[in-house]
Protein backbone atom coordinates (compact mmCIF):
# COMPACT_ATOMS: atom_id res chain seq x y z
CA UNK A 1 0.00 0.00 0.00
CA UNK A 2 2.48 2.39 0.90
CA UNK A 3 4.72 1.82 -2.41
CA UNK A 4 1.59 2.28 -4.62
CA UNK A 5 0.66 5.82 -2.68
CA UNK A 6 4.51 6.50 -3.27
CA UNK A 7 3.98 5.66 -6.91
CA UNK A 8 0.99 7.67 -7.33
CA UNK A 9 2.80 10.69 -5.27
CA UNK A 10 5.22 10.11 -7.68
CA UNK A 11 3.70 10.07 -10.57
CA UNK A 12 1.49 13.44 -9.91
CA UNK A 13 4.87 15.14 -8.89
CA UNK A 14 6.24 14.39 -12.49
CA UNK A 15 2.67 14.88 -13.70
CA UNK A 16 2.70 18.82 -12.17
CA UNK A 17 6.18 19.92 -12.80
CA UNK A 18 5.84 18.79 -16.51
CA UNK A 19 6.74 22.13 -18.44
CA UNK A 20 3.88 21.81 -20.40
CA UNK A 21 1.42 21.85 -16.97
CA UNK A 22 3.29 24.91 -15.25
CA UNK A 23 3.02 26.59 -19.05
CA UNK A 24 -0.63 26.26 -18.75
CA UNK A 25 -1.31 27.19 -15.51
CA UNK A 26 1.04 30.22 -16.08
CA UNK A 27 -0.70 30.96 -19.36
CA UNK A 28 -4.38 30.73 -17.40
CA UNK A 29 -3.27 33.00 -14.36
CA UNK A 30 -1.64 35.42 -16.74
CA UNK A 31 -4.95 35.62 -18.91
CA UNK A 32 -6.98 35.90 -16.22
CA UNK A 33 -5.20 38.78 -14.47
CA UNK A 34 -4.86 40.37 -18.23
CA UNK A 35 -8.82 40.08 -18.47
CA UNK A 36 -8.95 42.42 -15.38
CA UNK A 37 -6.69 44.84 -17.49
CA UNK A 38 -9.52 44.39 -20.63
CA UNK A 39 -12.56 44.80 -17.69
CA UNK A 40 -10.90 47.81 -16.58
CA UNK A 41 -9.97 49.45 -19.78
CA UNK A 42 -13.76 48.70 -20.41
CA UNK A 43 -15.15 50.47 -17.90
CA UNK A 44 -12.53 53.39 -17.11
CA UNK A 45 -12.20 54.23 -20.80
CA UNK A 46 -14.56 52.78 -23.53
CA UNK A 47 -17.50 52.91 -21.79
CA UNK A 48 -17.22 56.90 -20.69
CA UNK A 49 -16.46 57.26 -24.40
CA UNK A 50 -18.95 55.34 -26.05
CA UNK A 51 -21.22 57.85 -22.98
CA UNK A 52 -19.71 60.58 -24.57
CA UNK A 53 -20.61 59.74 -28.32
CA UNK A 54 -23.86 58.86 -27.48
CA UNK A 55 -24.93 61.74 -25.69
CA UNK A 56 -24.99 59.73 -22.24
CA UNK A 57 -26.72 56.31 -22.58
CA UNK A 58 -28.63 55.90 -19.61
CA UNK A 59 -30.66 52.88 -18.82
CA UNK A 60 -34.65 53.06 -17.97
CA UNK A 61 -36.44 51.19 -15.13
CA UNK A 62 -36.94 47.98 -16.84
CA UNK A 63 -32.69 48.12 -16.99
CA UNK A 64 -33.04 48.65 -21.22
CA UNK A 65 -30.28 51.03 -22.13
CA UNK A 66 -32.09 54.44 -23.70
CA UNK A 67 -29.75 57.07 -25.87
CA UNK A 68 -30.80 60.48 -26.13
CA UNK A 69 -30.36 61.47 -29.96
CA UNK A 70 -28.38 64.45 -31.19
CA UNK A 71 -26.36 65.74 -27.96
CA UNK A 72 -22.88 65.46 -29.06
CA UNK A 73 -21.84 67.77 -26.20
CA UNK A 74 -19.88 66.33 -22.97
CA UNK A 75 -22.41 64.46 -20.75
CA UNK A 76 -22.80 65.25 -16.99
CA UNK A 77 -21.58 62.37 -14.91
CA UNK A 78 -19.49 60.57 -17.54
CA UNK A 79 -15.88 60.24 -16.39
CA UNK A 80 -13.18 58.38 -17.22
CA UNK A 81 -11.50 56.62 -14.44
CA UNK A 82 -8.05 55.62 -15.16
CA UNK A 83 -7.39 54.64 -11.16
CA UNK A 84 -9.00 51.15 -11.74
CA UNK A 85 -7.01 50.39 -15.08
CA UNK A 86 -3.30 51.69 -13.65
CA UNK A 87 -4.40 49.42 -10.65
CA UNK A 88 -5.33 46.36 -12.84
CA UNK A 89 -1.91 47.24 -15.01
CA UNK A 90 -0.26 47.49 -11.74
CA UNK A 91 -1.67 44.10 -10.66
CA UNK A 92 -1.06 42.87 -13.77
CA UNK A 93 2.75 43.34 -13.77
CA UNK A 94 3.35 42.61 -10.05
CA UNK A 95 1.90 39.08 -11.08
CA UNK A 96 3.69 38.45 -13.95
CA UNK A 97 7.32 39.23 -11.89
CA UNK A 98 6.28 36.62 -9.61
CA UNK A 99 5.06 34.23 -11.61
CA UNK A 100 8.71 34.52 -13.64
CA UNK A 101 10.37 34.24 -10.52
CA UNK A 102 8.38 30.87 -9.32
CA UNK A 103 8.69 29.70 -12.75
CA UNK A 104 12.58 30.21 -12.91
CA UNK A 105 12.91 28.70 -8.82
CA UNK A 106 11.60 25.67 -10.47
CA UNK A 107 13.26 25.53 -13.85
CA UNK A 108 16.36 25.83 -11.54
CA UNK A 109 15.54 22.99 -9.02
CA UNK A 110 14.01 20.89 -11.92
CA UNK A 111 17.59 21.32 -13.26
CA UNK A 112 19.76 20.98 -10.47
CA UNK A 113 17.47 17.01 -9.85
CA UNK A 114 18.73 16.38 -13.73
CA UNK A 115 21.89 16.99 -12.55
CA UNK A 116 22.25 14.54 -9.81
CA UNK A 117 20.40 12.05 -11.19
CA UNK A 118 22.86 12.52 -14.06
CA UNK A 119 25.72 12.12 -12.12
CA UNK A 120 24.34 9.09 -10.17
CA UNK A 121 23.48 7.40 -13.07
CA UNK A 122 27.02 8.07 -14.20
CA UNK A 123 28.61 6.46 -11.13
CA UNK A 124 26.42 3.60 -11.65
CA UNK A 125 27.57 2.94 -14.99
CA UNK A 126 31.24 3.23 -14.25
CA UNK A 127 30.79 0.96 -10.77
CA UNK A 128 29.16 -1.77 -13.31
CA UNK A 129 32.13 -1.21 -15.93
CA UNK A 130 34.59 -1.41 -13.19
CA UNK A 131 33.14 -4.66 -12.31
CA UNK A 132 32.74 -5.71 -15.88
CA UNK A 133 36.54 -5.13 -16.26
CA UNK A 134 37.76 -7.28 -13.45
CA UNK A 135 39.84 -9.94 -14.57
CA UNK A 136 38.54 -13.27 -15.02
CA UNK A 137 40.14 -15.87 -12.45
CA UNK A 138 43.10 -17.75 -13.89
CA UNK A 139 42.67 -21.63 -13.21
CA UNK A 140 44.67 -21.75 -10.52
CA UNK A 141 42.67 -19.41 -8.57
CA UNK A 142 39.34 -21.81 -9.67
CA UNK A 143 41.21 -24.96 -8.66
CA UNK A 144 42.01 -23.51 -5.25
CA UNK A 145 38.69 -21.92 -4.59
CA UNK A 146 37.02 -25.77 -5.82
CA UNK A 147 39.35 -27.32 -3.04
CA UNK A 148 38.93 -24.72 -0.44
CA UNK A 149 35.24 -25.37 -1.33
CA UNK A 150 35.39 -29.29 -0.67
CA UNK A 151 37.51 -28.72 2.24
CA UNK A 152 35.01 -26.42 3.86
CA UNK A 153 32.19 -29.23 2.99
CA UNK A 154 33.90 -31.94 4.54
Amino acid sequence: MADEKKGFLQEFKEFALKGNVMDMAIGVIIGGAFGNIVTALTTSFINPLIGLITGGAQRDENGQIVVSAGSWSPVDGVEFTYGAFISAVVNFLILALILFCLLKAINKASNAAEAAAKKLKKEEEEKAAAEAAAPEPSKEEVLLTEIRDLLKNK
